[in-house]
């Protein structure tokens, strides 16, 4: 393999992982917070890509208004979910809240089907991003550039966020012990709320910005909710820059595997979640769980 076909494919398989980032880092703060295992994340991932779809295509607003109308369309969602329904559920074992959030998989899938068909759509590439880049010896579509950038960017503002404002010791605090959290004040329900619409909002972000490299249809939910608990997994379950790393391992190995071994593609994920999991049974990064 040559330098330059080498770096090519180090750089997509960092957009991919950039992109996945996104998406895995709102199922992780769910966890990490709500102790949710939400396994309707997937499904906001692909509302997400129908969404801007339909605010590109339909409406002809551009790509980056699409993407914030995917973040905020799928935190609107997240909030009358989590205010009416799933707010019923924290307290119950975590089997009752697996079975509620593929409840919601399978209404949302219904609903995506009455409102948009079952035909795949696509998603142009912003026109400010249609062109190719020269990096040293390769040349690059810009806008896998701009995932590679992008990716740090939100992991910097959620790091910043979550570790270095009051709003983030205070959720903080709620993973740990939300009935002194309540009594010194705080309205803990709201902190959840908000929580899990930015979860959400993280997942209907990826998904628009995945639009542009897949087919938005039907059915392309269950395949990254299943990647999404593969990279958390790996990289600890509640720890951001654990599933940074994650997402890394992920994106690097499914690309290169495409070459290398390109029968056992699909299963190279799962072999790299096993290696860790063998070596570090909670995650690359993270740390053995406490009784609560």
């Amino acid at each position: 393999m040559t330098l330059p076909v080498f770096l090519t494919n180090v750089f997509y398989g960092l957009a991919l992982a950039m992109n996945m980032f996104v998406i895995a880092s709102g199922l992780s703060l769910i966890w990490g917070v709500l102790r949710v295992i939400n396994f309707a994340h997937g499904m906001f991932y692909m509302f997400g890509a129908y969404i801007i779809f339909t605010v590109t295509k339909s409406w002809g607003a551009p790509f980056f208004v699409g993407v914030l109308a995917a973040g905020a369309g799928l935190a609107a969602i997240a909030l009358v979910i989590e205010r009416f329904l799933l707010r019923r559920l924290y307290d119950k074992e975590h089997l009752m809240q697996l079975l509620f959030t593929f409840a919601v998989v399978l209404l949302m899938s219904d609903v995506a089907k009455m409102i948009w068909g079952t035909d795949q759509y696509s998603v142009g590439y912003p026109p400010a991003l249609r062109g190719a880049v020269a990096l040293g010896p390769t040349i690059l579509p810009q806008y896998l550039v701009f995932l590679c950038v992008a990716g740090p960017l939100i992991a910097v503002t959620l790091w910043i966020l979550v570790d270095r404002t009051r709003w983030g010791r205070i959720v903080r605090a709620a993973t740990q012990d939300r009935e002194m959290l309540a009594a010194l004040g705080v309205n803990v329900p709201i902190v959840y709320a908000v929580v899990f619409m930015i979860g959400s909002a993280l997942a209907g972000i990826g998904g628009a910005l995945a639009a542009p490299r897949i087919a938005v249809a039907p059915g392309m939910d269950a395949t990254v909710i299943v990647e999404c608990f593969i990279i958390v997994i790996i990289g600890g379950l509640g720890h951001l820059w654990g599933g940074f790393l994650g997402a890394l391992a992920f994106g690097l190995v499914v690309q290169f595997g495409a070459i290398f071994v390109p029968n056992w593609q699909d299963v190279m994920p799962y072999v790299l979640m096993l290696a860790v999991l063998l070596i570090r049974p909670w995650g690359l990064l993270g740390r053995p769980e406490l009784s609560r």
